[in-house]
């Protein structure tokens, strides 16, 4: 399954009704994200991708990626990685809270279910130490024949990716006190090594015995002297660092974004997976003509020719978490959906958001009514509300996987992703606008016509509301899961995020140009018309 791509290539390309042209306006994205990056025994760096539950094998010399463990497979949420002496992965899935062991012929079992926000994992001569993530977390030592664990430090804030130093010694860095501590494998209280840094979340070591560590808020990549806490910088990339690993002497360090870089030796940088995107999921467009992409994590915006441009991400202040659903609400100012159940305000130029309504379960699109109101899609409850001035109230209920909502005029549609249809909504309930659909996310609204990406059928569907007529401008696209893949369901990572789930969403651009997610190999498309009347 080796692929120059990596990630997820169509066996055809993107068939275009008469009169609409697509272009690609970010390149597709070779990785679902970058987490924990281990090197095999055959030199090739092991990539765990989060929100693709996916590990990938990547060759550092023809750039080749191989899939090991698909999406729809096995391993769920992969965060780290670690091998023992018979060249077994064994694999946190983060968001299972649970540890795997992959064969390499491909058979695989759980061997601890039990470990809430399990994320670092290292062995060390013929013994597994894993942590978990989350502000009481604890450091442990697993029975590697299925046994209860042995504890070997509690209540550390938020560990991360871990190794064994050169002095016997187990060395993780503390995102939530911002240092790196050590402790005896053997049990004892733990201390500090280095403080004050930029958020590490991983620590390995050079062939002299120097730690080296990758931070997550500065993204810096920093070599310290474990016996002084001295430190000096050998790159700095940008912010959303995740792991490094040394391919002999070689460096190379992952973005949870889904780059991966070569440090060279003068602090220069040589990229062998480029950046891209983890999803992405909703889009807006501004008045100023700038497009807004959200994609977890990370927001962006992207203008026609200049690429992506980073607007905020988890580890940014004033970020409000987990962006899903998106709505341009002013100048510099958006109103989001976050995974975290929480509708806010947010202006990334002040770095601040405030927060609107929370506690609501899966929260996708999200549109303004006319009269300023936020309406959002709350997938988990089957739930269309209304926010406005700190009240809510709710103008459908009992709907399935309630997903995209648009307005048409003061008319309230939305996409009911389990029923397979658009509806709007009327007093007293909904109403089916559009049926014998497969899985509606994003849809959006121009006067009588509606445009609907079915991530079912892969289609974008034009359908006039007033003469009835339906028509597929788009088929073949590049969105939702590849044909026969299941996808796992992506649950909550401890206080980062809630339950994650894929929406490609859809805008509206300048000169009637469409604006999809294309979620499937992560990559944002215009679908413009030759000819555009308002």
């Amino acid at each position: 399954m080796a692929s120059k791509m990596g990630r997820y290539a169509f066996s055809g390309a993107t068939h275009l009704a008469e009169g609409w042209t697509l272009e690609r306006l970010t390149p597709p994205s070779r990785l679902f994200g970058a987490n924990g990056i281990r090197t095999g025994a055959d030199g090739r760096i092991y990539v765990a991708q989060v929100s693709g539950s996916q590990i990938s094998a990547i060759d550092v010399s023809s750039g080749e990626i191989e899939t090991i463990s698909p999406k729809g497979g096995a391993i769920v949420a992969p965060d780290d990685l670690a091998f023992d002496a018979q060249g077994n992965i064994f694999a946190t899935e983060i968001t299972e809270g649970r540890v795997s062991v992959l064969t390499p012929n491909g058979q695989s079992w759980v061997l601890r279910g039990d470990l809430p926000c399990a994320n670092p994992i290292t062995f060390h001569q013929g013994r597994l130490f894993v942590g978990e993530c989350r502000p009481d977390g604890r450091i442990m030592e697993l029975d590697l024949n299925g046994g209860a664990p042995r504890v070997i430090v509690e209540n550390v804030p938020l560990p991360n990716a871990m190794e064994v130093g050169p002095d016997g010694m187990l060395y993780f860095p503390v995102m939530g006190t911002n240092e790196i501590w050590r402790v005896n494998p053997a049990g004892g209280a733990p201390e500090v090594v280095a403080r004050d840094l930029g958020v590490p979340d991983a620590v390995k070591f050079d062939a002299e015995g120097f730690i080296v560590s990758t931070q997550v808020a500065s993204g810096q990549v920093l070599r310290i002297d474990p016996r002084t806490g001295e430190r000096s910088v050998l790159a700095t990339i940008a912010p959303g660092l995740d792991n490094l690993t040394f391919v002999g002497n070689r460096l190379f360090v992952s973005s949870i974004s889904g780059q991966i870089n070569e440090i060279l030796t003068d602090g220069k940088i040589k990229s062998l997976v480029p950046d891209g995107l983890n999803w992405p999921l909703g889009l807006a467009m501004g008045a100023d003509g700038v497009l807004f992409v959200a994609d977890g994590g990370f927001t962006y915006t992207l203008r026609p020719g200049s690429g992506l441009q980073p607007l905020g991400m988890l580890f940014s202040p004033g970020f409000p978490g987990y962006t899903r659903g998106v709505v341009a609400a002013g100048p510099g100012e958006y109103v989001v959906t976050t995974a975290n159940g929480q509708v806010s305000r947010w202006a990334p130029d002040k770095q601040e958001h405030q927060v609107l309504a929370d506690g609501f379960d899966q929260l996708y699109g999200i549109a303004l009514a006319p009269g300023g109101a936020v309406v959002v899609a709350e997938k988990g409850g089957g739930r269309v509300l209304s926010v406005q001035s700190g009240k809510v109230e709710t103008l459908a209920n009992d709907l399935n996987q309630p997903s995209g909502v648009a307005f048409s005029g003061s008319t309230c549609l939305v996409a009911e992703e389990g029923a397979g249809r658009v509806v709007k909504i009327v007093r007293g309930g909904v109403e089916t606008v559009l049926g014998g659909l497969h899985k509606p996310q994003g849809i959006l609204a121009r006067g009588d016509l509606l445009f609907v990406v079915d991530v079912g059928t892969k289609e974008l569907i034009q359908y006039n509301m007033a003469s009835k007529t339906r028509h597929t401008i788009a088929s073949q696209l590049p969105v939702g899961a590849p044909p026969g893949v299941i996808p796992k369901v992506l649950g909550a990572i401890g206080v980062l995020s809630g339950p994650m789930g894929p929406f490609a969403g859809i805008a509206e651009g300048p000169g009637g140009a469409l604006y999809i997610s294309a979620d499937a190999e992560g990559s944002v498309l215009e679908l413009r018309p030759d000819t555009f009347t308002h």
